[in-house]
């Protein structure tokens, strides 16, 4: 009796040991970067004097009588947006032709001294909230119109402004700090004469802060962050190594090395996710001229999946037209391009398979294989960096999609994985990759498969999977 006791106490003691979650492994994101990633997706407006006077830059000089939409209206933008997925906008509200495109106190050269004279931040902070958007703001730090542009004077000026923007339009989601100025040479233009030095001018490190404590949500966007970084370029690609981290002090705002920007670094210091810019036109501002040259579902899935599909978050430029509509074009390919999004992963076949992992950490329910196809993560032993994960279906199933996510709250880890199908009983690679991160999706020719493996072939600490979805 004294034995069976005994052992029932040992049991009871086993069944109440808790498996720790493995430690962090290098930077980790922030609350804010968490919510960030989850967004996937959203939207900027690029809507200024420029948009009539058919520049890209404008010089500072443009009459605001020339901003002149005659049938302006943000929600027709917010209802289009949803309607394709999106999950936010950011508004240009200042871009460096200083044209202010909300009622500011501190210049006359805005919105209100225009035909339009309505606060158009507003009336999109006001349609975002309508529709369920996040809003965000663009105010360029280089201007063109402002006679301070160079001196002391025009930082305060910018950061009245930037005030102006945190404290009167509610939440605000993401801040976007641009690169351009007028001290690189290339910057400047026919008007453009005033010079300054981008790295000590702006002393970004005060402007910032005044965004965390205005808007301790939001994420601030720059090359070199603080909070997200940019992609490298305009195209709409993240590297197909793409980690999070960066050494942030290398970088600033119009100092970068787009090659670290694209891909990441493996060892950075800091957590620092690529965000990829791209306009659905040639231009970041409507010309009637593309009106052609509109990007086609086809093209717009292609830059889906090499920003969120590996492991970025995507920022598409839609320009209103100079009514102030998104274009008919524009907006279709809008619309399908969501429903292909969706279509493309409406079914989930990770559901309805049977999940078996080489290791399993402490060998606890809690980290199991299935956990990454449910509540939870599949996590291994701290000794374990290599393992592989295999679902295994009831019956042969078309595969042509794999979604790989990594437990990000606790770090990037993954240094390179492959994907490998059971197809008529034989093991078949269907690619060979590095990063995972937030999202990875790898993309093959369909197979007929029986099974599918995913196998982490170096990581730099246990491995912490959040999601193998199967499309």
């Amino acid at each position: 009796m004294k034995k069976l006791l005994f052992i029932i106490a040992l049991l009871a003691a086993a069944a109440c040991t808790k498996v720790s979650e493995p430690a962090p492994c290098g930077p980790v994101p922030s609350e804010r970067q968490l919510q960030w990633h989850q967004l996937e997706r959203y939207v900027f407006i690029h809507f200024t004097t420029n948009t009539f006077t058919d520049l890209e830059w404008g010089y500072g000089n443009e009459s605001e009588e020339i901003f002149n939409p005659t049938a302006c209206n943000p929600r027709q933008w917010a209802d289009i947006i949803s309607r394709a997925g999106f999950k936010g906008i950011v508004l240009t509200a200042k871009h460096h032709d200083g044209f202010c495109l909300w009622d500011t106190k501190y210049t006359g050269h805005n919105i209100m001294n225009s035909p339009y004279g309505r606060d158009l931040v507003k009336e999109v902070s006001d349609a975002c909230r309508e529709y369920g958007l996040k809003f965000g703001v663009y105010l360029s730090p280089w201007d063109r119109n402002h006679p301070d542009y160079g001196t002391p004077a025009y930082i305060d000026y910018y950061r009245n402004q930037l005030t102006e923007l945190l404290t009167n339009y509610g939440d605000i989601f993401e801040v976007w700090f641009d690169g351009a100025n007028g001290g690189d040479g290339w910057y400047g233009g026919a008007d453009e004469r005033r010079n300054i030095d981008n790295l000590t001018y702006y002393d970004w490190p005060t402007t910032w802060e005044i965004v965390r404590q205005k808007q301790p949500n939001a994420i601030m966007f720059s090359d070199g962050g603080p909070d997200c970084r940019w992609v490298g370029n305009e195209a709409g690609f993240a590297g197909e190594t793409n980690w999070s981290t960066l050494n942030k002090a290398e970088f600033a705002p119009g100092h970068a090395d787009t090659f670290a920007l694209n891909h990441g670094q493996e060892d950075g210091t800091d957590w620092l996710p690529a965000e990829v810019d791209v306009s659905i036109r040639p231009g970041w501002f409507y010309h009637q001229r593309e009106d052609d040259r509109v990007k086609s579902v086809d093209q717009l899935m292609d830059i889906y999946y090499k920003s969120v599909g590996r492991n970025g978050n995507l920022i598409l430029n839609v320009p209103p037209d100079r009514r102030g509509l998104i274009h008919p074009t524009d907006s279709a390919n809008l619309i399908e391009f969501g429903r292909a999004i969706k279509a493309e992963f409406a079914e989930n076949l990770a559901q309805a398979a049977d999940f078996k992992a080489t290791d399993v950490r402490g060998n606890s329910r809690r980290f199991a294989a299935s956990k990454v196809a449910g509540e939870g993560y599949w996590a291994t032993d701290d000794d374990v960096t290599t393992a592989s994960l295999t679902a295994t279906f009831r019956k042969p199933t078309t595969v042509s999609k794999i979604v790989l996510q990594e437990h990000i709250a606790l770090g990037q880890r993954v240094q390179r994985f492959s994907v490998e199908a059971m197809v008529d009983g034989r093991w078949q690679t269907l690619d060979e990759q590095t990063t995972i991160g937030y999202k990875r999706i790898i993309r093959f020719d369909p197979v007929m498969a029986d099974a599918i493996r995913v196998n982490i072939l170096a990581s730099k600490a246990c491995i912490a999977l959040d999601n193998v979805g199967i499309y």
